[in-house]
C-alpha cells in the first residue's frame, strides 16, 4: 500500500470541496468560486460538471499551485443570463462538493460496450461522405435503435460514440456473438481500402468516461492532430486562416512553468476541451485565466508535466501545439446547422442520413438524442466539398421530410468572421500584477 496515497485521500476527506455561488458578486454573471484539496485532474472535473450543465464560461481564474486548488468561473447560461433557478444553482453545489470526478483514466481500446440501459458503440476511421448514413443503415438492419450519438470529424478522420438498444425490447444488447457481428460489420463499413490505419470497432471494458472525454481520447490516439493535405485543397490551415485558432508556447524562466497562450472564436464547451486535451497529455495546470471579447475567447495557461518539469524539447512544444489546435477544432461548428425534431421511432435516424446522403449533404458533426419519445437531432452539414450547402437542396430536403420537423437553425458558413487580434497579451500578467513577465522568452508561435 502507498502510504503518500492513502495520506492525500485521508486530508482530501478531511477537507471535502468548498463551493460558494453568488449572483451578486458580478453584474452580468453567475460566480462560482471552488476551493478544494488539489490533486491531478481536479480542474477538468470542475470544468466538466459547469459543461455538463451547458452553462457558458466567460471568465476563469485558476490557481492551483501547492496544496489547495482555487478557482473562480463566471457563467451565464446560453441566453447570457445569470443562473436564477435555485434547483440548477443546489444541483451545480452537490455536484462539485460530492467529489465531481467520474472519468476514470484514459482507456487505450475502443469498442462495444454494453452497460445496464444501453450498449455503447465507439468507432474511428476516415471520414467520407455519407459515412454516417450506411452504419446508421447497418445498425438499423441489425434491429438496434439508435438513441444517442455524437460524431465528430476532424482532419479526414471520424469518430463516433454511438448508444443503441435492441429495437424490440428497448434495452441492452448483451449477447456475445451478436455484439461481435454487430463489430465486424460496422468494422467494415469504416474500414476503408486504402487507410494505412485499421478502422476500430473492438470489444473494451465497461466504463462511464464523459462521452465528449472519449471523443477526443478516440480522435487524439487515431493520431488526427498530425497535419493532412487534401487532394485539390492544399492544406487545409491554408485556406482561411481566420477560422483556426491560435496557440503560442512560451518559457516561463524565473518560475519554471511552460506558458501556453490560445485565441480562437468562442463556442461552448471550449474551455473543458483544452482542459481535457492538457489532462489526458499529463500536464498540470497550476495557473490560467480565460477571458471572452465579443466572439473572441483568450485563454492562458502556466502548466508543467506531471513530472514537475516544464516542456523541455521542441517536438514536444510543437506536438502540444498541435494537439490544442486539433481539441479547439474537432467541436467548431462548420456549414450549416439543421435541427431536427419529431416522433422517434426505428430506423429514423438511418432514413435521415439516407436523404441527406442522396442529396449530396457532408456530415461534419451531428448530436443525436431522444427524450420521452422524441427525437432531437443536430446536424451540421457542407456539399461533398466542403463547400456552403446550396439553400435549394436544404429547401428540397425540409419539403420531403418536412418543414416543421427540420429547421435550419444557423448558417456558419455566412457568419462574420472573428476580428484579428495583433497581438496576444499576457492576460495572466494582468490578473497578477506582482508576477514580473520580463523574463519570459518566445519559444515559438504556431497559428
Amino acid at each position: 500500500m502507498n502510504m503518500d496515497d492513502e495520506y492525500a485521500k485521508l486530508i482530501r476527506r478531511m477537507n471535502p470541496p468548498r463551493v460558494v455561488i453568488d449572483n451578486n458578486a458580478c453584474e452580468n454573471a453567475t460566480v462560482i468560486q471552488v476551493d478544494s484539496v488539489n490533486k491531478h485532474g481536479i480542474l477538468l472535473d470542475v470544468v466538466q460538471v459547469i459543461s455538463d450543465m451547458n452553462l457558458v464560461i466567460k471568465k476563469a481564474y485558476i490557481s492551483s499551485d501547492g496544496v489547495w486548488f482555487m478557482d473562480v468561473f463566471n457563467v451565464t447560461d446560453h441566453n447570457g443570463n445569470k443562473i436564477r433557478d435555485k434547483e440548477v444553482i443546489d444541483y451545480i453545489q452537490r455536484r462539485l462538493e460530492n467529489n465531481p470526478s467520474f472519468a476514470p483514466s484514459l482507456r487505450e481500446s475502443v469498442g462495444v460496450v454494453p452497460t445496464e440501459e444501453h450498449t455503447v458503440i465507439e468507432l474511428t476511421g476516415i471520414d467520407r461522405p455519407g459515412l454516417l448514413s450506411e452504419i446508421c443503415a447497418v445498425l438499423t438492419d441489425l434491429h438496434c435503435n439508435v438513441v444517442t450519438a455524437e460524431i465528430w470529424t476532424h482532419n479526414t478522420r471520424a469518430a463516433a460514440v454511438v448508444h443503441v438498444t435492441d429495437d424490440s425490447s428497448g434495452c441492452a444488447i448483451k449477447d456475445p456473438s451478436r455484439l461481435s457481428m454487430i463489430r465486424d460489420l460496422l468494422c467494415n463499413v469504416l474500414r476503408g481500402s486504402d487507410d494505412p490505419k485499421t478502422a476500430r470497432t473492438t470489444l473494451s471494458p465497461p466504463g462511464v468516461t464523459n462521452r465528449d472525454r472519449r471523443l477526443h481520447q478516440i480522435m487524439f490516439a487515431d493520431r488526427d492532430y498530425e497535419r493532412v493535405e487534401r487532394a485539390g485543397q492544399g492544406r487545409l490551415r491554408d485556406r482561411d486562416q481566420s477560422s483556426f485558432p491560435h496557440v503560442t508556447v512560451l518559457d516561463c524562466n524565473e518560475k519554471d512553468y511552460t506558458v501556453i497562450t490560445m485565441r480562437a472564436k468562442d463556442r461552448p464547451k471550449l474551455l473543458f476541451d483544452i482542459v481535457c486535451t492538457l489532462t489526458d497529455m499529463q500536464y498540470v495546470v497550476f495557473h490560467g485565466v480565460v477571458q471572452t471579447e465579443r466572439t473572441e475567447a483568450y485563454q492562458e495557461f502556466y502548466i508543467r508535466h506531471v513530472d514537475g518539469f516544464p516542456i523541455s524539447s521542441e517536438a514536444e512544444r510543437e506536438r502540444l501545439v498541435q494537439c490544442l489546435e486539433a481539441a479547439i477544432e474537432r467541436r467548431a461548428s462548420e456549414g450549416m446547422e439543421l435541427e431536427l425534431c419529431t416522433e422517434d421511432r426505428v430506423g429514423l435516424l438511418s432514413d435521415i442520413t439516407r436523404i441527406f446522403r442522396e442529396n449530396s449533404l457532408c456530415i461534419k458533426r451531428a448530436e443525436i438524442s431522444t427524450e420521452d419519445g422524441k427525437a432531437k437531432d443536430t446536424f451540421y452539414v457542407t456539399d461533398v466539398t466542403g463547400n456552403p450547402v446550396d439553400p435549394k437542396i436544404i429547401d428540397s430536403i425540409r419539403r420531403q421530410i418536412g418543414d416543421t420537423v427540420l429547421q435550419v437553425k444557423h448558417n456558419y458558413s455566412l457568419s462574420p468572421k472573428a476580428p484579428q487580434a495583433t497581438t496576444i497579451g499576457f492576460l495572466f500578467g494582468n490578473f497578477f500584477k506582482a508576477r514580473s513577465l520580463q523574463n519570459f522568452k518566445l519559444i515559438r508561435s504556431y497559428s
